[in-house]
């Protein structure tokens, strides 16, 4: 099939979207918190209502791709985000950021599930890895930005210096400044589905590896132990890399009173910052060394920048939560690698409940803010220990069947 690179394009468009939003909700958990007065469990079910939509979207998200094609599929994604994010802009309320958070993950997953073999389709088999990895960059990026976008908002929003911030100023509460971010994605989100509509799309085959199987495959497949260790090691890593961004601004202002709105912005900018540094370096250590040792050494030096993190002075921790990014870069990648490559078959159905374990984002950060009222913040994190040592494991019992390719 002839490449497009238009469609190339807009999937690198789109991973750079998911990313903008999907990050932002660490940052933002100050300030929801003091606008809302929650506790720590109750801000917790907004990252929860996000990602416990990838359980439920990832698989008729497939099915949907099959039968109605990409097209369909990422302007139907881009809609239900338009509508989470303006519902939330128009009624700024606790219980509608549920609902809200929910739409857009939705949204969210349903794009994850189909951009891939779009790509794959649009750019060519041979250069889908290196387009693969030009999209991570574009996500990184965006994970980078969001933060950043997010500062300057809330220091300039009352500044009325240009008709973008007259205009948010006038839609959001003078109390809740941190809504007009949600305002920005709504816009995002009608300009993509103008954008994604103007677009002649290729009809995506899926490979027999991309497909989903029937219900007595993954029903087979769950049946297997090695399957479900590996759903449980990314269930822990989502949930780790959500456990650690999502409480990094809460923890500092917490701890050490650093301002939400700019020096714990910014740190979580510096951590997915980090984690796109370490992508690139895990990229060269997978031709130098076995996966597995890469995964014990990077998840062993991850628990001790943790470790400092939670436990170091005030300066140290600015340092330390980067750190974290960095060393956690190489887990996603690395897992689902050694998972699919420890089964001969049905690597699509595979696939399908190996990404439904992203839903772990859902849950690990809720479990450490219910930690967290009982027991504080910093012991609330303590859990992550468990999930990190779970990772750790994967690196010592996995046995694939093809090894990772190195260069002698």
């Amino acid at each position: 099939m002839k490449k497009n690179y238009f469609i190339v394009g807009l999937v690198l468009l789109t991973f750079f979207v998911i990313s903008f939003l999907t990050n932002i909700i660490g940052p933002l958990i100050p300030e929801i918190i003091k606008s809302f007065s929650l506790s720590l469990t109750l801000v917790s079910f907004l990252p929860f209502a996000f990602f416990v939509a990838y359980g439920f979207m990832s698989i008729p998200a497939g099915v949907m791709t099959e039968k109605f094609g990409g097209k369909f599929v990422m302007l139907f994604a881009f809609i239900v985000a338009f509508i989470g994010a303006l519902l939330f802009g128009l009624f700024p309320k606790y219980e509608m950021a549920i609902i809200s958070l929910f739409l857009i993950g939705s949204g969210m997953a349903m794009l994850q599930v189909v951009i891939n073999p779009l790509l794959r389709t649009a750019g060519g088999e041979a250069e889908f890895s290196f387009y693969s990895l030009l999209g991570q960059l574009f996500f990184g990026l965006a994970s980078f930005l969001s933060p950043l976008v997010y500062t300057y908002l809330s220091q300039n929003i009352n500044t009325n210096d240009h008709i973008l911030l007259s205009t948010l100023k006038l839609l959001v509460p003078a109390n809740l400044t941190w809504v007009s971010f949600y305002w920005v994605f709504a816009v995002i989100s009608l300009i993509m589905i103008l954008v994604i509509a103007a677009f002649n799309f290729p009809k995506i085959e899926l490979k027999e590896d991309e497909k989903a199987g029937a219900l007595k495959v993954h029903i087979e497949l769950l049946k297997n132990k090695t399957v479900l260790l590996y759903f449980l090691g990314i269930f822990c890593y989502v949930g780790s890399e959500q456990g650690v961004a999502n409480w990094i601004s809460q923890f500092l202002f917490t701890y050490h009173a650093y301002d939400p709105q700019t020096v714990g912005a910014q740190v979580v900018s510096w951590f997915w910052g980090m984690m796109t540094a370490g992508t690139f370096v895990g990229l060269i250590l997978v031709k130098l060394f076995d996966t597995r040792n890469i995964l014990i050494l990077f998840t062993a030096l991850a628990i001790i920048s943790l470790s400092i993190a939670l436990f170091g002075g005030a300066s140290i921790t600015l340092y330390a939560f980067p750190a974290v990014g960095f060393f956690i870069a190489v887990m996603y990648p690395i897992i689902i690698s050694l998972g699919l490559n420890s089964v001969a078959k049905n690597h699509g159905s595979f696939a399908g409940i190996l990404m439904t374990g992203i839903c772990g984002g859902a849950i690990i950060p809720l479990i450490v803010g219910v930690l967290g009222d009982y027991f504080t913040l910093k012991y609330g994190m303590l859990f992550l220990y468990i999930t990190f040592g779970f990772i750790l494991s994967i690196g010592i019992w996995a046995k694939p069947l093809i090894n990772n390719s190195q260069i002698k």
